[in-house]
């Protein structure tokens, strides 16, 4: 497990900050510190507490060779969705859900094979040779196609988990993700509901600074849980080589010897 993040950086991001007393989720009531002028304060001690527990699954489900896919579709989360997925080199959807991403994977599938085939086309060409009107609509329905499907063009199978910034906003991809049964880690604000979720994180899912620290530390998690993978396989190709048998030449070195020794023999 790795050290758990300080206090001081999530007050500084201002993951303490819920919303309105008047907008608030009874059931995240235990996450709750205060109020002050009129705003609920999330209680950090409990944030630590399950950002670690949401830290560790993530890293054990990556180092058994599982994905994840980051989805935060709201302006203040788009961009860090985006980078971070990047860094730690795993799937975000930073756009609309599409229906049928986890539900119906095979139909996006054939979405993303399309894209792909389109722009192999453009890479040759061929875009230069159909009419100019029908070449810009296909360059139209790249920029489309890849704005909601560019994150996860390379997955060919289900994840092993969803990292959420705003579940309220995102009930498209908890419905299918609990349909499939993938577990879901999540930043939960004030008016969220910790029930429709595995990993709950309660935290400030508003302010750019706190959504950023989130996104990082899940992908931190994600990239040790890579290194974990790596070490385990490396390991394993290890054992695999000292326990091999011995050459066959060997073998075959010893069969032409024998086969001297009858020669001599005989003579």
């Amino acid at each position: 497990m790795a050290e758990p993040i300080s206090m001081k950086l999530l007050l500084e991001a201002g993951v303490h900050f819920g919303h309105q007393v008047g907008r608030w989720n009874p059931k995240m009531k235990t996450y709750i510190f205060s109020q002050r002028n009129g705003i609920h304060i999330i209680d950090l001690e409990q944030t630590v507490v399950m950002l670690g527990k949401g830290c560790d699954f993530i890293r054990e489900t990556v180092a058994n060779g599982d994905n994840v896919i980051f989805v935060g579709s709201k302006k203040q989360a788009q961009e860090a969705v985006e980078q971070e997925a990047k860094r730690c080199g795993m799937f975000y959807v930073n756009q609309r859900w599409l229906g049928g991403m986890l539900t119906n994977f095979s139909t996006i599938q054939s979405r993303i094979d399309f894209l792909v085939r389109l722009e192999d086309r453009k890479a040759r060409g061929e875009f230069e040779r159909l009419p100019k009107k029908e070449g810009l609509k296909l360059d139209k329905e790249i920029v489309h196609l890849n704005r909601l499907l560019g994150g996860v063009k390379e997955m060919t199978r289900l994840p092993g988990a969803l990292f959420i910034v705003d579940p309220s906003k995102e009930r498209n991809a908890i419905a299918e993700a609990r349909r499939v049964g993938v577990p879901i880690v999540a930043i939960m604000d004030t008016n969220c509901d910790p029930d429709e979720v595995d990993y709950p994180i309660p935290g400030n899912d508003d302010a750019i600074r706190a959504v950023a620290l989130f996104c990082a530390v899940i992908a931190d998690a994600v990239i040790q849980g890579k290194q974990t993978r790596d070490a385990l396989a490396e390991k394993l190709a290890g054992e695999v080589k000292v326990e091999s048998p011995a050459a066959p030449v060997a073998q075959g070195a010893g069969a032409e010897t024998g086969k001297i020794q009858s020669s001599s023999g005989s003579s």
